[in-house]
């Protein structure tokens, strides 16, 4: 007897719907074909002792289990389940004609039980866009699931659940969510915030700038003088996600098995901030079965690098396309796939390893030269794709314990919301433009013009101040957002002044 159930294999961040064919039939041994990975092949022995454990059989005749299409590998142990219901179909110890009609996933315990499983969000888009009535999977994953409408979402905890559930005698009612009321609920919910930082209105300025134009920034600055504490509050002042951004957000956090249990759509930006040790592949994505990396997992948020010479010049290399790509292509023998890396880039180092060059009152014991290997560390490639680079300075005592409420993030957000509503408005016409930072060189000459006094101050500063030509774009770009968030129709020449001063790592000599 031929049964067939219905599972899900998912590659990058889309599902594909995988056919189980269960046939019982004369003959001895356990056969599972279609190319599974060693986990579907130990299911034989979770499968047979949650059978027996449940008070079922595992037929001592000739089981063959077909993972169609056979040209996909499949991977995991989330088959448990539909591979089982179909042995007990196929060997007649289940009476039912509904189980084509469900996707079915889930890991099962040696007592039955079931265990969450990842990827359940695409699996979840995929069975309503195929037509399915619902999705039966373990009950710590769907609330995940139920973000998708219009799907049958049957929780169960055990094998035995599942099994009542399709001979009638369990009633199941399917979780319904209102997606958008938990969305609005954990929006833009957030622990941190622009309050709690005393001081540095000069840093809190050029991230302010950042957050209106989507621009990457870097922070030069000894330790201890807040450059980890403002990076974190970065997500705080950006735009709130919009529900479509959320599902993006959420379907790559899934994938990568990151969401925990009960989870549902993410209502805050993503931070990121891999230690230094990181590796390439976990930082950009990779792997046999291809996962998303750290810049995946920040899409939509904010990537953060502390001390940012420490990283391996490979790992910092193997960005570089993605920043300009806002996505990054994992290619394989036999697949690619397309990973979303849609994130802002804040980094921070010393500016020598000492850590004091520069400073206002403690003097460096670097050596000659020593602090220009040290900067060196970093590319200028990668700088290149840097807009703002931000000199860091201590905060001072009477800074510190001064009793002023310094700006919160939301009075900070509520400016950059009206920015990036210009820039909206401006890039209209191009779906692929969401920001100034994301302006290729040519619309750069279009939009952001300047006027002969504008271009005498950009000459001499290019001149005096040493900056290399690459700086050029970045400063127009820079400037036009600060006229975005000032209000300006045309960059005026005090908007030049504040985007040139944001580039301290360009001038010659800077750490000579």
């Amino acid at each position: 007897m031929l049964t067939k159930t219905f599972g899900s294999a998912v590659q990058g961040v889309n599902a594909y719907t995988i056919t189980i064919e269960v046939v019982v039939s004369q003959g001895t041994n356990f056969y599972v074909v279609g190319l599974p990975d060693n986990a579907i092949k130990e299911s034989q022995q979770r499968i047979e002792a949650a059978l027996k454990f449940r008070g079922y059989r595992m037929p001592r005749t000739k089981v063959v289990v077909n993972m169609a299409p056979a040209d996909i590998r499949k991977e995991g142990s989330a088959y448990d389940l539909p591979i089982a219901l179909g042995i007990l179909h196929g060997s007649q110890q289940l009476n039912t004609e509904k189980l084509g009609e469900y996707i079915i996933m889930g890991e099962l315990a040696l007592d039955g039980g079931l265990r969450p499983i990842r990827g359940v969000l695409p699996i979840a888009i995929q069975a309503r866009k195929e037509g399915f009535k619902g999705f039966i999977l373990p009950r710590e994953n769907a609330r995940e699931a139920a973000i998708v409408n219009n799907l049958d979402i049957i929780p169960v905890e055990t094998m035995q659940e599942a099994i009542d559930f399709f001979e009638g005698r369990l009633t199941i009612e399917p979780l319904v969510i209102d997606t958008r009321d938990v969305f609005q609920h954990d929006a833009n919910q957030y622990a941190a915030d622009f309050a709690d930082v005393q001081g540095q209105e000069n840093i809190k300025r050029a991230l302010e700038i950042a957050a209106a134009g989507g621009h990457n920034v870097i922070m030069i600055g000894p330790p201890g003088a807040g450059k980890t504490m403002l990076a974190k509050r970065l997500p705080t002042i950006l735009p709130p996600l919009t529900i479509q951004e959320a599902l993006e957000t959420t379907k790559i956090h899934s994938v990568a098995g990151k969401l925990g249990t009960n989870a549902s759509l993410l209502g805050t930006r993503p931070f990121r901030a891999p230690h230094h040790t990181i590796s390439d592949v976990a930082l950009v994505g990779g792997g046999g079965n291809p996962q998303p990396g750290e810049i995946s997992l920040a899409h939509n948020g904010v990537l953060f690098l502390d001390e940012l010479p420490e990283f391996k010049r490979t790992v910092l290399e193997v960005m570089r396309q993605p920043l300009e790509e806002r996505r990054v292509t994992i290619s394989r023998a036999k697949v690619s796939i397309d990973f979303p890396a849609n994130f802002m880039l804040i980094a921070s180092m010393n500016p020598c390893p000492c850590g004091y060059y520069n400073h206002p009152e403690k003097e460096c014991v670097c050596g000659p030269g020593v602090v220009q290997r040290y900067l060196n560390k970093v590319s200028g490639p990668l700088l290149d794709r840097i807009d703002l680079h931000v000199e860091v300075t201590p905060v001072t005592f009477d800074q510190m314990t001064e009793m002023r409420k310094a700006e919160s993030s939301q009075e900070i957000q509520l400016r950059v919301d009206q920015a990036r509503q210009v820039q909206a408005r401006r890039f209209t016409d191009f779906p692929d433009i969401h920001s100034n930072a994301m302006m290729p060189p040519q619309m750069v000459k279009d939009i952001c013009q300047i006027n002969e006094a504008g271009r005498t101050l950009l000459k001499t500063a290019m001149e005096r101040l040493g900056l290399s030509a690459r700086a050029y774009d970045r400063i127009l770009k820079v400037a036009r957002t600060i006229a975005d968030l000032g209000g300006a129709d045309a960059i005026r020449i005090e908007h030049l002044a504040e985007a040139i001063q944001y580039r301290s790592l360009d001038r010659e000599g800077w750490a000579g």
